[in-house]
C-alpha cells in the first residue's frame, strides 16, 4: 500500500483554542474517535496550545527559530528538526517566540502505542518494519503513507511510524 498526498489533499482547520489554523495532512478515525492525525501549523506568538484529552503529541519545528513549551511537569525546547513529545491534555504554553515557526505535529490516541518520529537528513532507505509509516517532505509539501520501504532523498524528511489500530 502506498498513498501519495499533496496540498490538494490537505485540509485547513481552525485550532481548537481558536488562536490559529492547522493544515491537516492525514487522519485516521474509528467510530468517530481520532486514532492519529498528522498536521502542520505556525506558531507566531506566545500563547496556549489547544488541549486534546486522551491524546499524545509530538511536535517538530520545521522552519523558524522554535520556541519553549511549558506546563505542569513540562519544560521543553522546541528547536528546528528536533522532535519533542508531550501529553495533549496538559495545558501547555509556547513562550520565547521571537519569530514565526512552522511545525509538524503527530497526535495519537493515548490507548495506542506511541509513534516513533525521526528526522531524516541524508539519503537512505526507510523501512516500515510492519508499521504504517508516514514520510513528510516539508519543502515539497508531500506526504507518503505506506507499509513499504521508501527512499528519502537529499531534502530533509520526517518519518513517522504510526500505531496500527
Amino acid at each position: 500500500m502506498r498513498h501519495i498526498l499533496g496540498p490538494e489533499d490537505f485540509r485547513l482547520m481552525p485550532w481548537a483554542n481558536g488562536k490559529g489554523v492547522t493544515t491537516e495532512l492525514a487522519r485516521e478515525e474509528r467510530d468517530g474517535r481520532m486514532l492519529w492525525r498528522l498536521s502542520r501549523a505556525s506558531v507566531v506568538e506566545d500563547g496556549p496550545f489547544s488541549i486534546f484529552p486522551g491524546i499524545e503529541r509530538n511536535l517538530t519545528v520545521l522552519t523558524g527559530p522554535g520556541f519553549d513549551l511549558s506546563g505542569e511537569g513540562i519544560s521543553l525546547r522546541a528547536r528546528p528538526m528536533a522532535p519533542v513529545a508531550f501529553p495533549g491534555d496538559v495545558p501547555v504554553t509556547a513562550s520565547a517566540v521571537s519569530a514565526p515557526s512552522d511545525d509538524f505535529n503527530v497526535m495519537t490516541d493515548r490507548a495506542l502505542p506511541r509513534p516513533r518520529v525521526e528526522v531524516v537528513f541524508h539519503p537512505r532507505i526507510v523501512r516500515a518494519d510492519g508499521a504504517l509509516m508516514a514520510v513528510y517532505w516539508p519543502e515539497q509539501a508531500r506526504l507518503v503513507l505506506t507499509d513499504e520501504e521508501t527512499r528519502v532523498g537529499d531534502a530533509p524528511a520526517i518519518a513517522v511510524w504510526l500505531p496500527r489500530s
